[in-house]
């Protein structure tokens, strides 16, 4: 099996013997997981939100599951396709996984073991790992476009890592930011100061116990006799764990960071990442910041937080040189309307191009308000998470012409001095709320593009 399309006759097949049909958006799921996408991504495609998108899946793979088996899930979708249909045997990418060969997936480099050599625990004293190649797994890292070019970030992270030996980092920020590219940069330089490197999604939100276990089963794969923890592997090894998409285990319509009910585990086994010695590093990729992060950088642990915001001017140039858009002089005042974010500039970069005939001038010249088109569905996902007593805060900081200070909360006793704050704390957890010096006093305000989404949603 090939192509999309061929996995879409196969699953219309399949279908068709209970006398269904496919529908659109179960096509569209189909097509998402063979590619790698997530969620969200698949979401933004369809217009429509990631919960809804969700439920969808969770149907098709239950179906599905009775042909490929009770394990099936989006993540595993094309692997388990391709190893129910021999055929695909016969492709590069499984020839190279059997053989433990090294390939190159859409750019991202993937190491499996080579002659299955048995490693010896290493220590940071020692140059052992210096002399085998780092066993490096990336099978669950996105599919990207276009390079990392941050590198003030890259040089902040790399301190950290291979000189502070901090044990836990965190970098959050709004979805598409480029938080990702960002660690797929890092690793593609740091990659030989580790034994160990492997990228894993929390998108299907999994158990702490089943992600341990895929560790464990990373990590002893080339071990003569495996060790009992995730922390034995830390301490014996230089381990780098990088987990993408912690949002999926907190809980939606709470304030930031809360986790899921059955998740609260997490919170204490990154406290024990953060508090244990080990010469390894964790790092979490996300949309919001943990509470339990905020709480550890508190107590003086080796944990780092690297909230990203959008590119320099210079760097987000380079996303709208190769549209071919016309004006260059106006590229400075489109890149502070969506401040530098990547993802809202290819979007917007693409309205001009379709309706604008390419010309920046024109486009900002129409815009009496922040234009939004196909960024409301993103922005949404935001929205979505938020906790009732968040929603209120945005909608009254919407309505305000300038940043407020922490004192200036509502005056009509609908929130109280407290439930005011933590919104806010909540909200810049988000990256929803800035927060900026102004005469001398730290004052808030919502992010302008999602400002201008809740002025339209109220309309």
């Amino acid at each position: 099996m090939n192509s999309v399309e061929d996995v879409l006759n196969w699953a219309d097949k399949i279908f068709n013997q209970t006398g269904e049909e496919l529908t659109p958006i179960q096509k569209k799921i189909l097509e998402g997981a063979w590619k790698g996408k997530k969620h969200r991504e698949i979401a933004e495609e369809l217009h429509c939100s990631e919960s809804q998108v969700k439920k969808e899946a969770a149907k098709l793979w239950k179906k599905l599951a009775k042909e490929l088996g009770e394990d099936l899930k989006k993540k595993n979708f094309r692997y388990m396709v391709e190893e129910k249909h021999s055929a695909s045997k016969n492709s590069r990418l499984y020839q190279c996984l059997l053989q433990h060969d090294n390939v190159n997936i859409g750019g991202q480099f993937i190491q499996t073991i080579e002659d299955k050599k048995r490693r010896s625990p290493s220590s940071p004293d020692t140059t052992q790992n210096k002399n085998q190649s780092p066993i490096i797994n990336l099978k669950d890292a996105p599919k990207l476009t276009c390079n990392s070019h941050r590198t003030s970030e890259i040089s902040t992270l790399k301190q950290w890592i291979l000189e502070s030996n901090i044990h836990l980092i965190t970098i959050y920020g709004l979805n598409g930011i480029g938080k990702s590219a960002l660690i797929l940069k890092l690793v593609e330089e740091i990659n030989t100061e580790f034994d160990y490197i492997i990228w894993k999604t929390l998108d299907d939100a999994p158990q702490l116990s089943t992600l341990k276990t895929e560790l464990k089963e990373f990590f002893s794969q080339s071990q003569a006799t495996p060790l009992s923890t995730i922390i034995d592997y830390f301490r014996a090894y230089r381990c780098l764990v990088i987990l993408d998409d912690v949002e999926n285990i907190f809980q939606s319509g709470e304030l930031a960071g809360n986790y899921l009910p059955d998740y609260k585990n997490y919170g204490k086994f990154f406290k024990q990442i953060a508090s244990l010695s080990h010469q390894s590093c964790l790092i979490l990729i996300s949309w919001e910041k943990p509470r339990e992060i905020a709480i550890l950088e508190t107590e003086n642990k080796p944990i780092k937080t690297l909230h990203l915001k959008g590119l320099e001017q210079e760097e987000a140039t380079k996303i709208l040189k190769p549209k071919k858009l016309t004006d260059e002089e106006k590229f400075s005042d489109l890149i502070n309307i969506y401040q530098g974010h990547p993802t809202w500039l290819n979007i917007i970069a693409i309205a001009i191009m379709e309706v604008y005939d390419s010309s920046v001038s024109d486009f900002l010249a129409e815009q009496n308000e922040i234009y939004l088109g196909d960024l409301e569905t993103i922005l949404e996902s935001h929205f979505e998470r938020l906790s009732p007593l968040e929603k209120k805060v945005t909608y009254w900081l919407a309505a305000q012409n300038e940043p407020v200070h922490i004192s200036q909360r509502p005056t009509n006793n609908e929130l109280s001095k407290s439930e005011f704050s933590q919104a806010i704390q909540s909200l810049c957890r988000r990256s929803l709320v800035e927060k900026k010096e102004l005469e001398n006093q730290s004052v808030f305000h919502l992010n302008p593009v999602f400002k201008q989404y809740i002025i339209t949603k109220q309309k």
